[in-house]
């Protein structure tokens, strides 16, 4: 636990309330702006650290202050006013044992955004800066750097969802020089975080018929069904009509190989993906009666819909005039009434209430779970039992569904690593596992940042563009005496309360920017330590 030092947001007086009465009522059309994260002056700022240092310092006995708790870390953010422009200071009381025995004290400077790189420190001056002020000999150094893969790998004129982002992060110890490209014994971590939903994924279509599955479990649960607008030319009934005439004529002998065989392919925006994307995910070739059933049934757009669709099948069964196959071991109530029209004899159904919309969503989610898993099993990135949890059947259906949300989520992060990032099997394997064990254990959440190991030279491609962060960390002293600088360069404000000089830079400073048009923002933070006596 740290504590986080600010300015409070001050309220209207009552006086100005009453004196705008009048306009009270336009304003509470316009949208409130929040002002943020208010930060203190750099002078106030270090008047309440010595404060902070005074209160933990055990010989301060003639303050009278009672027996010394330790504190958590105090930051305190700061208007950038000084000289050094001052963004945030810190104080982290040293322990020894349950004992105070100093303060670690921490200045964080930010200037930028500046496009000019001779404003860039000297590395060897930073060492002896630190050699200086910590009256050390022998400073180690380790280097970080950022980039961004999801850009780097975008495909051209696709607009990629700002929810979305793809970063590696590289680690390595021996910095030679600033900027320097990273090592390929660096130690790197792909972060990914992945909303689905983007028109222009592979998996688009599939991300549809989920969303469409998840208005049927909707509607269950509450009794209201959200139905989609019509997008196909024919209506569900028509579709179920011509797919039931097609199987009585097969049925009858008279069907004649090339007509429609029922299976619907996946269809992908050919304009924003080419075929080697599309061919990442396709239909399955072995859907039975009741999914191909789902994929006509998957637009329909009203209830009585629904109904008609289903009366239309449930008759055609009870007559004998269809006998389709199912997969073994399907249990939705459309497969055990198909089961039962075998031997000549169907239990009646009532198709009112929920029945029907619980009948579509039952083989809605079979189908889909067989699509998962084929495309994890297919490409070797799971086995049946380390889904199982996903496909299980023993919970009740909007468990279901959330698990298959989570399938979904899997998938888009997978086709993304493999469509746009090109990695191989012998890596998709490994944060597939990863993947797995963390939605075997945590709710959805598609927001969620997964960090997966990556070797470096897998990612060494994407070091043509300069890094968003670059840092070097110069250390000296061991454990609790141990002090650190930290200089660091990034396309982003290190700091979210930070005032710019020039705003137009900061607005527009890595938006659609060369590499020799960026502006970067150059960040000092140092470390000093008090001893108690």
């Amino acid at each position: 636990m740290i504590y986080i030092l600010q300015k409070a947001v001050s309220r209207p007086s009552e006086e100005s309330d009453s004196m705008e009465e009048s306009k009270a009522d336009a304003s509470e059309l316009l949208p409130k702006e929040n002002p943020g994260p208010l930060p203190l002056s750099v002078r106030r700022a270090k008047q309440l650290i010595s404060l902070f240092t005074m209160v933990q310092n055990p010989n301060m006995t003639h303050l009278k202050l009672g027996e010394v708790v330790v504190l958590p870390p105090l930051w305190i953010r700061c208007d950038g006013s000084d000289p050094e422009h001052t963004y945030w200071l810190g104080a982290e009381p040293l322990k020894a044992g349950n004992k105070i025995v100093g303060i670690n004290l921490y200045m964080v400077t930010c200037d930028g955004p500046t496009a000019y790189k001779t404003c860039f420190a000297n590395l060897e001056e930073l060492k002896m800066q630190h050699k200086i002020m910590h009256h050390s000999s022998v400073v180690t150094t380790k280097g970080f750097a950022q980039y961004e893969l999801l850009r780097a790998a975008a495909i051209e004129d696709t607009i990629v969802e700002p929810e979305s982002s793809i970063y590696v992060d590289i680690t390595w110890n021996t910095v030679d020089k600033i900027l320097e490209t990273p090592p390929l014994i660096s130690a790197a971590t792909l972060n990914i975080a992945l909303e689905p939903g983007d028109p222009r994924s592979p998996v688009y279509q599939l991300y549809r018929e989920l969303q469409f599955l998840l208005a049927l479990a909707e509607g269950l649960k509450t009794g209201v069904t959200k139905w989609p607008e019509p997008l196909e030319p024919e209506s569900a009934v028509e579709l179920v009509q011509e797919f039931v005439a097609d199987l009585k004529k097969k049925l009858d002998g008279s069907w004649v190989s090339g007509n429609r065989n029922g299976m619907e392919k996946i269809r992908c925006d050919t304009e924003a993906v080419d075929s080697s994307i599309k061919s990442i995910f396709s239909e399955r070739g072995d859907l039975d009666f009741a999914e191909q059933l789902w994929c006509k049934m998957k637009c329909v757009s009203s209830y009585q819909e629904l109904i008609e669709c289903f009366t239309l099948i449930l008759e055609s069964l009870e007559h004998g005039e269809i006998q389709p196959w199912i997969h073994h071991g399907s249990s939705s109530l459309l497969s055990k009434l198909i089961q039962q029209s075998y031997h000549g004899k169907m239990e009646a159904v009532s198709l009112t209430g929920i029945t029907p919309i619980q009948m579509l969503l039952e083989i809605g989610l079979d189908k889909m779970k067989k699509d998962y898993v084929n495309f994890f099993i297919g490409q070797e990135l799971a086995t049946l039992t380390s889904l199982d949890y996903f496909i299980s059947t023993s919970v009740d259906l909007q468990e279901q569904v959330h698990r298959v949300q989570k399938l979904h989520h899997m998938l888009e992060i997978m086709v993304s690593c493999t469509v746009l990032l090109q990695f191989k099997h012998e890596s998709l394997f490994p944060w597939t596992q990863i993947c797995i064990k963390y939605y075997r254990e945590n709710p959805l959440d598609e927001k969620h940042v997964f960090q997966l190991p990556v070797s470096s030279a897998l990612v060494k491609k994407f070091y043509q563009d300069h890094p968003e962060v670059w840092k070097v960390d110069i250390s000296s002293g061991h454990g609790p005496k141990e002090v650190k600088t930290t200089w660091q360069v990034s396309t982003n404000p290190p700091v979210e309360h930070m005032m710019s000089n020039n705003t137009g830079l900061l607005s527009d400073s890595t938006v659609n920017a060369s590499i020799e048009e960026k502006t970067y923002f150059i960040t000092v933070v140092k470390c000093s330590q008090v001893h108690f006596r």
